[in-house]
């Protein structure tokens, strides 16, 4: 399993309608998009000093999974138009990370 890591930025003023057109427009898209190992999305949220921190989980079976999701150059970043202009900045690239483990309690 792989988890696509990404962060993005932006004011107080902004941050609802960032959460909004994520959870109303970005996530159904990439949800319509039917890739196949695409498991989930998760959507953290953190109010800093002067700006508020997002942060997209995405879970995919493998690399290849990623891959058609992202493209061959699959670690630059995915940020829709409508996200940059509500935006203050954002990471040009995601990490991956191997899940080699996880919890249940």
């Amino acid at each position: 399993m792989i988890a696509r890591i990404w962060h993005g930025w932006t004011s107080f003023e902004n941050a609802k309608t960032y959460e909004e057109l994520l959870r109303n427009e970005i996530f159904p898209s990439i949800e319509n998009k039917n890739i196949n190992g695409y498991k989930k999305i998760s959507l953290l949220k953190r109010r800093l000093e002067n700006e508020v921190e997002f942060i997209t989980i995405m879970i995919f079976d493998n690399l290849s999974s990623v891959k058609e999701f992202a493209g061959e150059e699959h670690e630059k970043s995915y940020v829709p138009q409508k996200a940059q202009k509500v935006l203050l900045r954002h990471d040009n690239f995601s990490q991956h990370y191997e899940i080699v483990n996880e919890y249940y309690y």
